[in-house]
């Protein structure tokens, strides 16, 4: 019996790693999607103390607009909290069930999760369709990008890849909120939200035909412990850069259209426009920046990245309207897109290089340290942000970006497992060359 043609397509090894790339991308960015684009809803509905002018409403309440930023970072903090706690069970599941079941099941998850909030219209509901979807997004992230690195083993090729998995999760924290600003502005609730759950559902359809969501593949070589990997002090240094990160994005995904109602009485349209330079920066250069890291080392890249972040985030109050949010916002974004595209591939490289090459418990510590970050981020950021002013808060994130930078060349030189001298981690040409002979063969 001749098999259908669209079925040899499928099977073929090439279009096969491509699909799965594709399935976990899009999978990151819906989920990172909907994280981000309840921000502007609340920034918007929770006050409704507004007064029309000639040309532009202006916010009057500016003490219920510090007491704002509170409510919505516990709102934005529950779904990064309970993703936080969830993780390191995805991470055993994983390991034991392999990576197709709960990658379906994650894709249900944060399915009923965008519905739920499409109809909720309180903050009960909105709490517990938030939670929910912390659930969903473990089970996407851990096991996602754990079948990515496990699909390329090709350290350059993996660092490509992973690079367009950051991408996918980046670009969709940052479009969020000008996609939720615009979109609740003249929609409503739900339109956005029923967008978002028909981008899950086409996702959740490319899951079922790609991968083998009803086969049980447990992981073959014995996964590195947890405690291990947590006292790997490389790994550990990787991680504190992820969480810084994630913390300052948090930060700022509350902040700012605080920040934009506040002092520059800007509509509700608006509100959430204040990232989109660093969208479109970090599109721009997030995969020149991929080959550029291949060439002057990654870790360089990593250093040159924060210091970057750092100095835009210390220019972030000079801004007086939204046209002057372009400059810092555009040069975060460029920082934003030199981490991307070397954080990310460093770890499963490390992994390779001193551990099992197993990454359920990998993806599950950077998947906390990424929750710790934006569960952080929202609820201190709201509450510093109204102690010590917008202000010194955007000056004390870029010191610590700044100062953290110089750690970065610690990776320069890294001990490979049972070996004495250093290996250098920019580019081990003799592990890559051993990955490509093992393919040829």
């Amino acid at each position: 019996m001749v098999e259908c043609n669209p079925c040899q397509w499928l099977k073929n090894k090439r279009v096969s790693q491509i699909l799965i790339l594709v399935v976990i991308a899009v999978g990151l960015f819906v989920d990172c999607l909907l994280f981000t684009v309840v921000g502007p809803y609340n920034a918007q509905d929770i006050n409704k103390t507004q007064t029309s002018g000639n040309e532009k409403k202006c916010y009057q309440d500016k003490e219920s607009l510090a007491n704002e930023n509170l409510e919505v970072g516990l709102l934005t903090s529950i779904k990064a909290f309970v993703q936080f706690v969830v993780s390191p069970i995805v991470g055993k599941i994983t390991s034991r069930l392999g990576y197709d079941l709960p990658l379906f099941f994650g894709f249900l998850i944060v399915f009923s999760s965008s519905l739920m909030f499409a109809f909720a219209r309180s903050f009960a509901l909105l709490a517990v369709a938030r939670a929910f979807q912390g659930i969903g997004s473990s089970l996407t992230a851990v096991p996602g990008l754990s079948l990515v690195s496990h699909t390329f083993p090709d350290n350059k090729e993996r660092g490509t890849v992973m690079a367009i998995c950051s991408a996918g999760m980046a670009t969709g924290a940052l479009i969020g909120p000008p996609f939720g600003s615009f979109m609740y502005a003249f929609g409503g609730m739900p339109p956005p939200f029923l967008t978002i759950a028909f981008l899950t559902l086409l996702d959740g359809v490319l899951r079922f035909i790609v991968l083998r969501p009803f086969k049980i593949s447990p992981v073959t070589l014995p996964p590195t412990p947890f405690q291990i990997l947590l006292k790997d002090p490389y790994i550990l240094l990787l991680v504190g850069a992820l969480c810084i990160c994630r913390f300052n994005v948090g930060v700022m995904g509350i902040t700012v259209p605080i920040r934009m109602m506040d002092t520059m009485c800007a509509p509700s349209y608006q509100i959430g426009l204040g990232m989109i330079p660093t969208a479109v920066t970090y599109l721009v250069f997030i995969h020149p920046f991929v080959a550029l890291s291949n060439k002057v080392g990654r870790w360089v890249c990593n250093a040159v990245g924060f210091i970057i972040q750092g100095i835009s985030l210390i220019c972030f109050p000079l801004a007086g309207n939204i046209y002057e949010l372009i400059g810092p916002s555009a040069f975060f974004g460029i920082g934003f897109a030199l981490t991307g595209s070397s954080l990310y591939p460093m770890l499963p490289y490390l992994v390779d290089l001193r551990h099992t090459k197993v990454y359920g418990g990998l993806y599950a510590i950077s998947d906390m340290a990424y929750c710790f970050g934006y569960f952080a981020g929202p609820l201190l950021g709201g509450t510093l942000a109204k102690t010590i002013g917008f202000n010194w808060l955007m000056v004390l994130l870029g010191l610590v970006e700044v100062a953290y930078a110089p750690l970065f060349i610690l990776l320069r030189n890294v001990p490979g497992k049972d070996e004495e001298k250093p290996i250098l981690n920019q580019e081990d040409q003799s592990l890559q060359n051993n990955y490509q002979d093992c393919d040829q063969k």
